[in-house]
């Protein structure tokens, strides 16, 4: 297969980006995740606006990576050094280049969604993959909308996508294309565009762009080399470039992604392991994490048997099916999630993220309001800032009355709990209509109502029959 530089120049690379820079006047928007292909894109378009006088440049260049949260704290830290260095880069040459990390709204992360709200971790198959949306598209797509309501312009999204990445992604590329056009339409935010730079660029095209030229420096000042060792570390360590060995062998390096550290969507995480392998043992904690949270996903102790909205649904041999966690589950996870940040000295949730989580468990789980500043106490030895301010909703005497009266009269004390969270939550409003509505639908969730329903159901199947 042909390199892209058999018939080409860096110079004429070059030549296109700027033709595309200086063909209108709306702003640009990079994806940079510092992996070597959104690299080689900002690379190539820093270079750009180097070469241009400076009333050429005539548009602001936004470079947006995503932090997900979750991020190999190898990665993460390598990001944040990367973006610092590009914004005190672009203001010392002067260029129009505006560096900026965006990350899920707090009520709505990785952590906040599963212990907070008890989602199940997403699903190997694909069919429950509920975090690429909430973590990385959403609030990436939220910052191009803010960009473009700022500019008050369509925008042009520059991505380091290839069609030598896959067959499939190939495909999709070529059918979004325009007729004698280098831009795509975006494929979810109206008045957006797409331009693929590098999209006709082999691998060892991008790893040419990255270390031959200038000597493998970045005009903002960094080491590509720091990229390449971790690739090499992500590979455990074995990542040969095609011809840079010694060994005989052709194959690329680069062909890891790099990805969140407690994915659950692939069964071994390569990169995440290789990194282990290479010799960084500091990340043994976060592995065995990983190991232990997707053990327990389908254990029956550790889930509700109703969804959050209280629905029912039958699995195959007509059980109730599984819902979120349960709190204990929650709490459990809470407390190894902890455990593990204190043995990597690492932060692995924030305390936005703590908050968002305390403040569902107080409006759908919590009576004491304790639960989470206490747990967090009893295994670090500290106190969260607002932990002076949590006082119980009921003292724990009470909720005991109330938890043994529900024993005895065989009522749920999970119901009862949600009628007094209720009570209290729109206790304020003055209009009782309010208060009775969320008490009638509380009071005929399908849960309470389960084994009614399908005797129904299997009454009218038999009349039927």
């Amino acid at each position: 297969m042909n390199s892209f530089f058999d018939v080409n120049s860096y110079e004429e690379l070059i030549d296109e980006i700027r033709y595309v820079y200086k063909s209108d006047d709306r702003p640009w928007i990079i994806g940079y995740s510092g992996g070597k292909d959104s690299t080689t894109v900002v690379e190539l378009v820093y270079e750009m606006l180097l070469s241009l006088a400076p009333n050429e440049r005539c548009k602001n260049v936004y470079i947006v990576s995503s932090d997900t949260l979750i991020e190999n704290p190898l990665i993460k830290i390598y990001l944040n050094k990367m973006n610092t260095m590009l914004g005190e880069a672009a203001a010392r040459d002067g260029l129009p280049i505006k560096s900026c990390m965006v990350t899920p709204e707090y009520d709505n992360t990785y952590w906040t969604n599963i212990i907070g709200k008890g989602l199940p971790t997403p699903r190997m198959n694909g069919t429950f993959r509920w975090c690429t949306d909430r973590l990385k598209i959403k609030p990436s797509a939220d910052k191009i909308k803010s960009i473009m309501a700022d500019e008050e312009k369509e925008v042009i999204v520059l991505l380091g996508v290839r069609k030598a990445e896959s067959i499939a992604r190939k495909r999709r590329i070529e059918g979004r294309e325009l007729v004698n056009r280098m831009l795509n339409r975006h494929e979810t935010i109206p008045d957006a565009y797409v331009y693929n730079p590098i999209v006709e660029l082999k691998t060892d095209d991008v790893w040419k762009v990255l270390l031959e030229h200038n000597g493998g420096k970045t005009p903002w000042g960094s080491d590509n080399s720091e990229l390449v060792s971790l690739y090499s570390d992500a590979d455990s360590g074995e990542c040969p470039f095609a011809g840079m060995s010694n060994s005989g062998q052709t194959q690329s390096c680069g062909q890891s992604r790099f990805g969140c550290w407690c994915c659950t969507v692939v069964k071994d995480d390569k990169s995440l392991n290789g990194f282990i392998k290479a010799g960084h043992r500091e990340l043994i904690p976060l592995a065995e994490f990983r190991s232990w949270l997707m053990s327990i996903r389908d254990l029956d102790e550790y889930r509700e048997k109703k969804h959050r909205d209280g629905t029912v649904y039958a699995d195959k041999h007509g059980n109730k099916g599984y819902g979120p966690f349960t709190w204990e589950a929650r709490k459990m996870i809470l407390s190894r999630l902890i455990e593990t940040q204190q043995k990597i000295n690492y932060e692995l949730i924030t305390l936005d993220e703590l908050r968002a989580i305390d403040e569902i468990w107080d409006r759908e789980l919590d009576l004491s309001r304790r639960a989470l500043v206490d747990l967090y106490n009893d295994l670090t030895g500290e106190k969260l800032p607002w932990d002076s301010y949590k006082e119980p909703l009921i003292n724990s005497a009470t909720v005991e009355g109330i938890e043994e009266m529900c024993s005895e009269f065989n009522v749920p004390s999970e119901l009862v709990r949600n009628l007094l969270l209720s009570v209290h939550q729109n206790k304020n409003y003055s209009n009782p209509k309010i208060m009775r509505q969320d008490l009638e639908r509380l009071l005929n969730q399908q849960w309470l109502h389960f084994d009614i329903l399908r005797e129904i159901e299997n009454a009218d199947n038999e009349t039927g029959t």
